[in-house]
């Protein structure tokens, strides 16, 4: 089929060409082109104004397709949202469709982009734009078939805004779309947006292919190339947009975005991450911890420690145990008896409190009912398969606990040992509360894909920093270490409840808290290691006994015995003094 004739920048010094025109319109420039659609700055003689005028790259076959195509563009033109240019006209001249967009006063990123790129926060802050108009239209059943670098326009004020919708519409999807088909262009759209991504952060097309439809043809399923950021670029990229946008390119479909919201998500969390100075990660949450708690009570627990509560005579020790038995009343107290309110009645120079023991004789039998009546019932917000996991990851966190007071040293509190292993959890337990479609995507980046090639070893997930990265734009360790420090927990303290990275070597300074770190660290790596498919858990096992051996003096032979629930004999002494930091009850 023929194609619609371009307009060759005539060389300085050379005359002037005559103006060239599409049916009325005055063509000033050509704005972009792909395999699949053009676009033109043009006047518009009707509108007396500048508009950009997109087409497909080939008319339609013949006046059924012309219909179809006709029917879609109207369709994409009624569907108005800020972040999608508006459409001025949908029409047609000398058999060739048309639909003429506002650009109002903005420049396309094809025009923006310097060679050094952009900086992140810059081109997450477009991106995040971008997503919405693009969600929105998935949303009304439209894909775009064709985002391209020259359909993001960046206006001065105002969102950036997506053009094109409705131009590339193939030709068989209609009003009546088949759903799959749908689905599948929708993700094309993603992938294509996460390829403009990376060239806004590198300053250079992914694959050296300014059409971004010809890159995504060349990765998998259909190619076989490979996209990932460099580690090295003009302006720093943050590990976290890095993972973000690598997911969005990664060579494993399974792995990549599958819905703008999805993406929308990852970016915004980053972004406002970002934006608070080091308040994000509890921005992300704050909002859902006043309307819903840090987690609901667990059934029957708060119940039994309200009514114990009103009986003067038990002993707080036996409230204690009752309290432990419920994680969300757990962390109340802790989080009650260390607000600056209880802090501030407290002795000068007084430490943090870190069990609940001394959370009673503080608060009070009164404090703990309040609390235990403060909590929502279960499952709170969740529905019956959400809370079904919740309640599996806090018997997981509880189980470490346990284990964390079978390996302690000698000398150390059982009940601070137990809620330190907790709290090293609380991230992933407030995710997977008020997160729990996130947290269930996270889960499902960190597993293992089957090879495709017979033999080969399975690939390997992503790691849970990469995949909270990926997911919510902040890893889930910093939701927990920005909820403990919301509380009123002190640097100290934070400290301790900083699991030990799965990627980093052990080292013991021989202080208390890093000894309790530790001893946190490596009973919550023994319950991760029990999750692991069987044939992989004794090996797991085996990296976890050499890393903590020489830190915490435990052997394969103990953290089997932990695991299986069996205490293993009491350890010896360590030259860590237990009352260093005394403050700590």
């Amino acid at each position: 089929m023929a194609a619609v004739p371009l307009v060759s920048a005539a060389p300085p010094g050379a005359p002037a060409e005559p103006a060239r025109h599409i049916g009325r319109f005055r063509l000033r420039r050509l704005l972009g082109k792909s395999g699949r659609t053009m676009s033109w700055w043009v006047d518009g003689p009707r509108q007396g104004q500048e508009l950009i005028l997109a087409l497909p790259r080939e008319r339609p076959a013949d006046a059924e397709a012309a219909r179809r195509w006709h029917q879609a563009a109207r369709r994409a033109a009624r569907i108005d949202h800020p972040s999608l240019a508006r459409v001025v006209e949908v029409g047609e001249v000398d058999h060739w469709p048309f639909i003429a967009f506002d650009p109002g006063q903005a420049t396309a990123l094809s025009t923006a982009l310097a060679p050094q790129g952009q900086p992140a926060l810059e081109m997450a802050n477009w991106a995040c734009q971008v997503l919405e108009g693009l969600a929105f239209a998935h949303e009304a059943g439209m894909a775009h078939h064709d985002v391209q670098a020259h359909m993001v326009l960046l206006p001065g004020q105002g969102p950036a805004r997506l053009l094109g919708l409705g131009v590339a519409m193939n030709s068989h999807l209609g009003m009546n779309q088949d759903l799959q088909l749908q689905r599948r262009a929708a993700e094309r759209d993603l992938l294509a947006l996460g390829l403009l991504m990376h060239q806004a952060l590198t300053g250079h097309p992914a694959l050296e292919q300014t059409d971004v439809g010809e890159a995504v043809a060349r990765l998998p399923p259909q190619g076989r190339e490979i996209i990932r950021l460099p580690w090295t670029a003009a302006h720093p990229i943050p590990e976290a947009l890095r993972a973000i946008v690598n997911r969005a390119t990664d060579r494993q479909e399974r792995q990549r975005y599958r819905s703008a919201r999805t993406l929308l998500r990852a970016v915004e969390g980053w972004r406002k991450a970002e934006g608070e100075h080091g308040a994000g990660a509890l921005a992300l949450v704050l909002d859902r911890l006043r309307s819903g708690g840090l987690l609901p009570a667990t059934p029957g627990a708060a119940q039994r420690a309200a009514r114990m509560a009103l009986m003067d005579r038990e002993r707080n020790d036996e409230l204690a145990e009752v309290v432990l038995q419920d994680t969300a009343l757990t962390f109340e107290m802790i989080r009650l008896v260390n607000s600056a309110q209880v802090r501030g009645a407290m002795a000068a120079g007084s430490g943090p409190i870190l069990t609940i023991r001394r959370s009673i004789d503080m608060l009070g039998l009164e404090g703990v009912r309040r609390a235990a009546l403060s909590l929502r019932a279960w499952p709170g917000s969740m529905s019956d398969d959400q809370a079904s996991g919740l309640e599996h990851l806090i018997e997981r966190t509880r189980r470490a606990g346990r284990i964390a007071q079978w390996l302690r040293p000698a000398g150390y509190d059982s009940e601070l040992v137990f809620l330190l292993a907790m709290l090293q959890n609380l991230g992933r337990l407030v995710a997977r509360y008020h997160f729990p479609d996130e947290a269930m995507q996270i889960e499902r980046l960190m597993k293992p894909t089957p090879s495709l090639q017979a033999g080969a070893p399975d690939e390997p997930g992503m790691g849970e920093a990469a995949a909270s990265f990926a997911v919510l734009g902040v890893d889930l360790a910093a939701i927990g270490q920005a909820i403990g420090h919301h509380w009123g927990l002190d640097e100290q303290v934070l400290r301790m409840v900083e699991r030990q990275p799965a990627d980093a070597p052990v080292r013991f300074h021989g202080s208390d808290v890093e000894l309790l770190r530790l001893t946190a660290s490596c009973a919550n790596e023994v319950v991760d290691a029990g999750a692991m498919p069987v044939h992989q858990q004794l090996q797991a096992l085996q990296r976890v006994a050499q890393r903590y051996s020489r830190a915490l003096g435990v052997t394969l032979h103990d953290l089997q015995a932990v695991a299986q629930g069996t205490p293993p004999a009491p350890a010896p002494p360590t030259n860590a003094s237990p009352t260093q930091h005394g403050a700590l009850t």
